[in-house]
C-alpha cells in the first residue's frame, strides 16, 4: 500500500513539473525590446583595425522545445580575400555555436558557448579542407600574407540544426559537408558529396561542384525530425564555370536522416550569379521561408527578401545515378547549361516561391547580410546578420573596419523581429 501511495505521489509531482514547464515553454516571449546586438568582445587587433569576437548569424536555430532559446554559429572566422584564397586573421579560431535566450525582461542572455571539435575531441579550425577531404582549392595566409596549412576537420559552417535528442546538424561551404555533431560540439559524422573521402553515407556528386565560398549555405529539419533541407548558395560550376550559364539557377537538397536518401529540386533566383540564397527555416514538411539576398548595404540598394517555397509539385532532378559527377541531365546537357524554358520543355517543375517579407521595405535593414531566420509562429520570423566579425576586405588584401553607411558604426551581429505576410 505504501509502495501504490509513493508511485501516485510521484506522479503526481512529475505531472505538475511537467505542467510547470509546459507553462513557461509556451508563454509569450517578450520580443518588444527587439532589435538587440550580441555581447562582444575584441578577438584580435591586425594592423590597428579590432576584429570583433563575433560572426554569430551565419546560421539560426531555435531550440527545438524551449520557447524564446536559439542556437547562432560562425563561420570559419574573419578573413579577407588575399591571391588565390583568403587571409585567416585569427587562423586558430574555432567556429562556434552561441545558445542564447530571450529573458524575462526581453533581453539577449547568453546561456552558453559551444566550440565545434573533431572526432577526437579537439578544436577544429575554419582552415579548408586538404585535396580529396573536401578541398575548394583555396589557400589559406595568415594576417602577413605567410601560407598556412589545412584541416582535415576544418569547416565554414553556414547553417545549424538543434535536433530534438540535443545533438546539432551543421552545413558548410567547403565539401560541401553537412556535419552531425554531439550536444558538446564533439563531430559524429560527416556527410559530404561522393568523391569527398569523409564517410560512407553520401550527398549527390554533382554538389562538389559548388563554387569557392558558394556551398551549402542553409540547413533545416522538417518538423517531422526526418529530412534535413540544404539550400546552395548559388548557382554552381556544371559542368564547368565556361558551361554553366543559367546564373538564376540553384539547388536544394534533402537528406532522409535514417536512409540517407537524397533528393534535389531546383530553385529560380531572381538575381543573378552574384546574389546569394542563404538560411531556410521550415514552416511544415513541405513548405519552408528561404533568404534571397545580394551583398550590398540595405540604404545602398541592397536587396534582402524572404519567400515561402513550396517542394510539394517540384521534379526531383536527383537523376537515376547520384555518383554522376554532372549530375541529370537535359537533351546531353547539365541543367545549368540550359535555359528555364528547356527545363520547362524537359517536364522538370521548379520549387514555388511567394514574396513573405521585403527586410528593406519593412525594416530598413541596413546590413548587407542576413543569413540567419527562424519561424516563431504566428507569421513572426526572427532575423540575424552577419556582420563579418566587423571588417571587410580594404581591396588588398588587409581588414579594414566594416562600417554600416547609415549610421557609420561598425557592424554587429543583431537578432530582430518582423512580421512576414
Amino acid at each position: 500500500m505504501k509502495r501504490l501511495l509513493l508511485s501516485v505521489l510521484m506522479l503526481t509531482v512529475l505531472a505538475s513539473c511537467n505542467k510547470d514547464d509546459e507553462t513557461a515553454n509556451n508563454q509569450d516571449i517578450n520580443y518588444a525590446k527587439l532589435p538587440q546586438e550580441f555581447p562582444f568582445s575584441n578577438l584580435a587587433t591586425i594592423n590597428g583595425v579590432d576584429v570583433i569576437n563575433g560572426g554569430f548569424g551565419s546560421g539560426a536555430a531555435a531550440h527545438p522545445t524551449r520557447k524564446g532559446e536559439f542556437y547562432v554559429i560562425t563561420d570559419r572566422g574573419p578573413n579577407t580575400d588575399y591571391l588565390n584564397g583568403k587571409k585567416f586573421l585569427a587562423p586558430n579560431f574555432t567556429p562556434t555555436i552561441m545558445h542564447f535566450k530571450i529573458n524575462a525582461e526581453g533581453n539577449v542572455e547568453v546561456i552558453k558557448y559551444i566550440k565545434l571539435k573533431n572526432p577526437s575531441g579537439q578544436p577544429i579550425t575554419g582552415l579548408p579542407n586538404p585535396v580529396g577531404m573536401g578541398s575548394t582549392g583555396e589557400t589559406a595566409y595568415d594576417a602577413s600574407g605567410n601560407i598556412l596549412g589545412t584541416d582535415n576537420y576544418g569547416l565554414d559552417s553556414e547553417s545549424i540544426v538543434a535536433a530534438a535528442d540535443g545533438t546539432f546538424w551543421v552545413s558548410d561551404e567547403y565539401g560541401p559537408h553537412i556535419v552531425h555533431y554531439s550536444a558538446d560540439g564533439v563531430e559524429m559524422e560527416r556527410i559530404s558529396p561522393i568523391g569527398v573521402n569523409t564517410g560512407t553515407r553520401k550527398l549527390p556528386a554533382v554538389l562538389a561542384k559548388r563554387r569557392a565560398n558558394r556551398g551549402m549555405e542553409g540547413l533545416c529539419i522538417t518538423p517531422d525530425g526526418r529530412t534535413l533541407v540544404g539550400t546552395m548558395q548559388s548557382m554552381m560550376f556544371v559542368p564547368s564555370k565556361a558551361l554553366a550559364k543559367n546564373t538564376t539557377l540553384t539547388r536544394i537538397v534533402t537528406f532522409d536522416i535514417a536512409t540517407g536518401q537524397t533528393k534535389q529540386f531546383l530553385y529560380k533566383q531572381d538575381g543573378g550569379a552574384s546574389d546569394s540564397v542563404c538560411d531556410i527555416t521550415a514552416l511544415s514538411n513541405n513548405e519552408f521561408l528561404l533568404i534571397e539576398r545580394d551583398g550590398n548595404f540595405g540604404s545602398q540598394g541592397g536587396i534582402k527578401k524572404v519567400y515561402r517555397i513550396s517542394l510539394s509539385g517540384a521534379t526531383d532532378v536527383n537523376g537515376p545515378d547520384i555518383a554522376a559527377v554532372d549530375g541529370m541531365k537535359v537533351n546531353g546537357k547539365a541543367l545549368e547549361e540550359c535555359t528555364w524554358d528547356e527545363i520547362s520543355n524537359a517536364g522538370i517543375k521548379t520549387v514555388s516561391k511567394t514574396l513573405a517579407v521585403d527586410l528593406v521595405a519593412k525594416l530598413g535593414y541596413e546590413h548587407d547580410k542576413f543569413e540567419g531566420i527562424v519561424y516563431l509562429g504566428n507569421n513572426k520570423l526572427a532575423v540575424f546578420n552577419d556582420d563579418d566579425f566587423g571588417v571587410v576586405d580594404d581591396g588588398n588584401g588587409n581588414p579594414k573596419a566594416k562600417i554600416l553607411p547609415k549610421t557609420g558604426k561598425v557592424d554587429k551581429g543583431t537578432m530582430y523581429v518582423v512580421d512576414i505576410q
